[in-house]
């Protein structure tokens, strides 16, 4: 086995994925904190971009709720890249979220056909990884029918790629009003 694959390996044998869905303030965030402050140093991996007042101001509370101990790198796209790069320095990583990514890499011009050839490339980043990376996800499918066909499309797209992440995760969590329930 040459050094390079044995240090492969060892990552896939270190490595740890927990995966958490949710609904719109259903705790998944708070829960994914929890769970990443098993060791230090920690890195938070933010998705969501201020593209609005109401969204910056989110932004600045989910911010502040991390509190200290945590590095906070925002990556709108390139998570992939980012956990190649500089994944192995953190062994606590927290990603939030999957469905700004996907909302992200879609209005980048990334077709609908091409998001599971990304979802696979991040996974393989995370597995190459020797820490826990606790990765949060919105659950869009509980609700009404979208009553637009691109929302309806954003929907099933994000279904596929949470059960994508599901399949590869070692725990699979699902919060409801705050409330885990583990899945996997």
């Amino acid at each position: 086995m040459s050094q390079s694959s044995g240090k492969q390996r060892k990552a896939l044998d270190e490595s740890k994925l927990i995966f958490v869905l949710g609904g719109a303030r259903s705790g998944k965030s708070t829960f994914a904190l929890q769970q990443g402050q098993v060791k230090s140093p920690r890195a938070f991996l933010a998705t969501g971009e201020p593209f609005d007042s109401e969204m910056a101001n989110r932004i600045r509370k989910h911010r502040r709720s991390r509190g200290r101990g945590w590095v906070t790198i925002e990556v709108p796209t390139k998570i992939s890249d980012w956990l190649d790069e500089e994944g192995a320095a953190y062994p606590s990583i927290v990603v939030d979220c999957l469905t700004l990514w996907l909302n992200n890499l879609l209005r980048n011009k990334v077709r609908p056909a091409q998001v599971p050839i990304h979802v696979k490339a991040f996974l393989r980043a995370v597995r190459a990884c020797p820490g826990q990376i606790v990765v949060v996800s919105n659950e869009l499918g509980l609700g009404l029918v979208p009553g637009d066909a691109g929302s309806r499309q954003f929907r099933d797209i994000a279904g596929r790629m949470n059960q994508l992440v599901a399949a590869e995760a070692d725990e699979v969590y699902f919060l409801v009003s705050g409330l885990p329930l583990r899945l996997k």
